[in-house]
């Protein structure tokens, strides 16, 4: 299933939150392969998300919470990043840039953006993973310099709306 681009939800925004919407939309629209993307704050909350009207789906059986959500990638990605981070310091590792997982079923790449925020894209099993990677560096190049804690928070408010 391909990733839907940002809707309507991004209205009402400041410029730099448009243009980070646009950015977003770009990634889900030129790269074959992706699936769902979020960018999720360094208190692993989800800030952006190609699937906004699906961060609250209908619960599992069993009430795990909701399947294939971008609640359920931000939560592995803020997992995944503090792992990584907790990783590289006890292996005087320097900053983690990216991290990625090959599966049977797909792959999940991680990219730091900037003071600890995380972009992270759930992709096909036959998806080109340099391209992906790719597009995402020019994703974080981009979005890293404008993505300050009063954009974060309107971010934040504006996928809290959409719920």
């Amino acid at each position: 299933m391909k990733a839907q681009a940002p809707t309507a939800y991004g209205q009402g925004l400041s410029s730099q939150a448009r243009n980070l919407h646009w950015l977003l939309t770009n990634l889900v629209d030129e790269v074959p392969g992706i699936r769902s993307v979020a960018v999720v704050s360094s208190d692993g909350l989800l800030l952006l998300s190609s699937d906004p009207d699906r961060a609250e789906e209908t619960a599992r059986p069993g009430g795990d919470g909701p399947r294939g959500s971008s609640a359920d990638l931000a939560t592995i990605v803020s997992g995944l990043g503090s792992l990584t981070q907790g990783a590289a310091k006890l292996m005087d590792g320097g900053a983690v840039k990216q991290t990625m997982i090959t599966m049977d079923e797909g792959s999940l790449f991680v990219m730091s953006i900037s003071d600890g925020s995380l972009l992270g894209v759930h992709a096909t099993p036959d998806c080109d993973m340099s391209v992906i990677a790719y597009h995402m560096a020019l994703f974080v190049g981009r979005a890293g310099h404008v993505l300050t804690p009063e954009l974060r928070t309107e971010l934040r408010k504006s996928m809290e709306n959409a719920q």
